[in-house]
């Protein structure tokens, strides 16, 4: 697929940002369903913004029947991210075992697990090869300094939940800051998860149904962009501010410089952030953040 003329600053930002996440809430769709529109959008023009597929370690034969039955990786493998279960040593074979018969198809690129203490951190990671890339949830309701220091010192890399399918699945703008500005200074680079389909802060429905309720949410453009100038020394005052920005104006993107009201930030910086410090985002959409960015005239 060739790629689309954007701005350095723009693809420096965006490229492979989106890691596919259909199986999960509030889109939850069907393996067979999750599957086509992934393949889907790998041969849209936008599909150098789209990452990893996520799948539960439980449904990785699920995922290999369904990819070669329906002939959809003939545009090369697919990457996956494959979250860990509450028994990490079982989920550590089954894709030890996946990984061996499936590494030219579906290759495991990385792993995702939850802990909310340092003991769980160093328990909930021994069993998992170290080789991937392992991200690790931390709860943001708590000190989170020696749960980051435990995921550094593991070689692992951290994960933040930015919202959700209720309003009280989303954190404060202080309390993402706190997480962002810890992984900066540590230097540890993360994910985040749930709540960014958009790109900018803004209140948005929960879910897809007809009655469904709002919350404010943040975007990803706010989040990602806060990482970079969390990374550039930014105080902590303007990286709430940032998580917190509702216009679009108060956003330019060109070929040197993408900039927000009087900072800005170089393609080389954006680059650096992306490969250094905030990987990727989890999204049950595709289609959604890249419509919203075309919407906003950005794409």
């Amino acid at each position: 697929m060739a790629s689309m003329a954007v701005a350095p600053t723009l693809r420096a930002l965006l490229e492979h940002l989106v890691d596919y996440a259909g199986l999960f809430p509030p889109a939850s769709l069907s393996m067979r369903d999750a599957v086509s529109e992934y393949a889907a959008q790998r041969a849209a023009a936008e599909s150098w913004m789209l990452g990893r597929f996520v799948v539960p370690a439980a449904r990785l034969e699920e995922l290999a029947v369904e990819v070669r039955d329906g002939g959809l990786a003939r545009d090369g493998a697919w990457p996956l991210t494959v979250l860990v279960s509450a028994d990490p040593h079982a989920d550590a074979a089954t894709i030890r075992t996946f990984g061996e018969a499936q590494a030219s198809l579906l290759p495991v690129r990385s792993v995702e697990l939850r802990a909310a203490t340092v003991a769980a951190v160093d328990q909930a990671l021994s069993p998992l090869d170290p080789a991937l890339e392992r991200y690790v949830e931390i709860p943001l309701e708590q000190e989170i300094t020696p749960l980051l220091e435990a995921v550094k010192r593991q070689g692992a890399f951290a994960k933040v939940r930015t919202g959700g399918v209720t309003p009280d699945a989303f954190p404060s703008a202080g309390a993402l800051a706190d997480f962002i500005l810890a992984c900066a200074r540590l230097e540890l680079p993360f994910k985040a998860t749930a709540g960014l389909h958009h790109p900018l802060r803004g209140t948005q429905r929960l879910t897809y149904e007809a009655d469904a309720g709002s919350a404010t949410m943040f975007g990803f453009l706010n989040v990602f962009l806060a990482a970079a100038m969390a990374g550039a020394g930014a105080r902590r005052d303007a990286v709430v501010r940032l998580l917190d920005e509702r216009d679009a104006t108060a956003f330019s993107f060109d070929t040197r410089e993408l900039r927000w009201r009087d900072f800005a930030l170089t393609a080389e910086q954006l680059a650096r952030t992306r490969a250094q410090l905030a990987r990727s985002f989890g999204s049950c959409s595709f289609r959604e953040p890249v419509s919203d960015l075309a919407t906003l005239g950005i794409l």
